[in-house]
């Protein structure tokens, strides 16, 4: 159950957050990228209470995420444009609940190949201009065009301090 709204926060992860922030709901969207699309399959596969799916599923179409095709002989539910560019954040997941064995199982339950080559994939950050990997540390957080004051707080006060490991990127303050 929602106790606040996150809509009236410039910020793209409560944004973000506001569609899809319910775990029910990226369940479903995880059901829907894998294929499944009827409401008994996304509830077989689930176990999530038929009317909670249901509510989810309204919530879901409200935001544009997904689209309900209303033939008999469609397919279902489907995954928009917007819903799909969830994938990545999915893989993020997923990979972040295998590394730390979240799974409760004796190995990850899902494994992601490339289907031309068979190899393994995982996520990776790139540089835009670059096209180099960037790992974690060399990340610098700075405010974007949409910075509210709120945003440029958050980014003042959480400044790397001596020793400070716990921020993006882990960057340690420059000498004074």
């Amino acid at each position: 159950m929602r106790t606040r709204s996150f809509a009236d926060m410039k910020c793209s992860v409560a944004g973000a957050l506001e569609h899809v922030g319910d775990r029910w709901s990226l369940v479903i969207i995880r059901d829907l990228m894998l294929g499944l699309s009827r409401f008994d399959d996304l509830q077989a596969s689930s176990g999530i209470p038929p009317q909670t799916l249901a509510d989810r599923l309204r919530r879901l179409q409200a935001c544009k995420v997904i689209v309900k095709h209303h033939a008999p002989s469609a397919r279902g539910y489907e995954l928009t444009e917007m819903g799909r560019d969830l994938l990545m954040v999915l893989a993020a997941l997923r990979e972040w609940g295998d590394r730390w064995q979240l799974h409760g199982t004796i190995g990850p339950p899902l494994k992601v190949f490339d289907s031309q080559s068979g190899s393994p994939v995982a996520l990776t950050m790139i540089a835009t201009e670059t096209g180099q990997r960037v790992s974690r540390r060399q990340l610098v957080p700075t405010p974007g065009p949409g910075a509210d004051e709120r945003m440029r707080f958050r980014l003042r006060a959480g400044q790397p301090k001596p020793n400070d490991d716990l921020r993006i990127g882990n960057q340690k303050s420059p000498a004074p």
